[in-house]
């Protein structure tokens, strides 16, 4: 029987293809949520919106933590970050976690206490260079942010993991995943979650 994994992001989540100029995506079996649910043990159940933030105003966090609780699952990954480091100027990757921080605060209390221990944070790539980054501060706090949301994992007792160590290829923006990326990305999830959701 397979296992529901809410799956909450952004445009990487949402399966993007930035060939596209009307906000296209990948096929279904080549983003990393068709790849995970085309194994026997997941069901991937996509949340991500092209261009999405940490929820961080009242009424968007409300929104995304109704979302989250009102769906079947058993189990909940956070994916976001680098619109936050993208889209607000001179930000620091403690900024975004601190972002994330408040929202999972938000979350986890509307949560039952069996739920809480299967909240997983995602730690997404680093950026690389690209036609969307060509400020360096973006390449240097991308590659900060996994350090910054493992730190805060632990703070909250939740799971965590870091996709700057999968080896994601970026596309020519530097922001997006390749086919080959989301490929790597599902893998990476293949070989955490049994530990992650026992």
């Amino acid at each position: 029987m397979k296992r529901r994994i809410l799956c909450f992001g952004d445009s990487n989540t949402y399966g993007y293809d930035p060939r596209s100029y009307l906000g296209g995506r990948y096929p279904r079996e080549r983003r990393w949520t068709g790849l995970l649910s085309a194994l026997p043990e997941w069901e991937a159940v996509e949340l991500g919106e092209n261009g999405r933030e940490i929820p961080h105003t009242p009424s968007a966090t409300a929104e995304a933590v109704d979302l989250l609780t009102g769906r079947e699952g058993e189990g909940i990954l956070v994916l976001l970050g680098t619109n936050d480091l993208l889209k607000d100027s001179g930000s620091t990757a403690e900024d975004v976690a601190g972002r994330m921080g408040r929202f999972l605060t938000a979350l986890l209390p509307a949560l039952e206490p069996a739920e809480r221990r299967r909240v997983v944070l995602a730690a997404p790539p680093p950026m690389a260079p690209g036609t969307w980054v060509g400020e360096e501060r973006l390449l240097v706090q991308s590659a900060r942010l996994g350090a910054c949301y493992g730190e805060l994992a632990r703070r909250l007792g939740i799971s965590f993991v870091d996709a700057g160590l999968w080896g994601i290829s970026l596309t020519f923006d530097g922001v997006h995943f390749s086919p080959e990326g989301h490929l790597a990305f599902a893998a990476g999830l293949a070989r955490s979650l049994p530990e992650l959701l026992p």
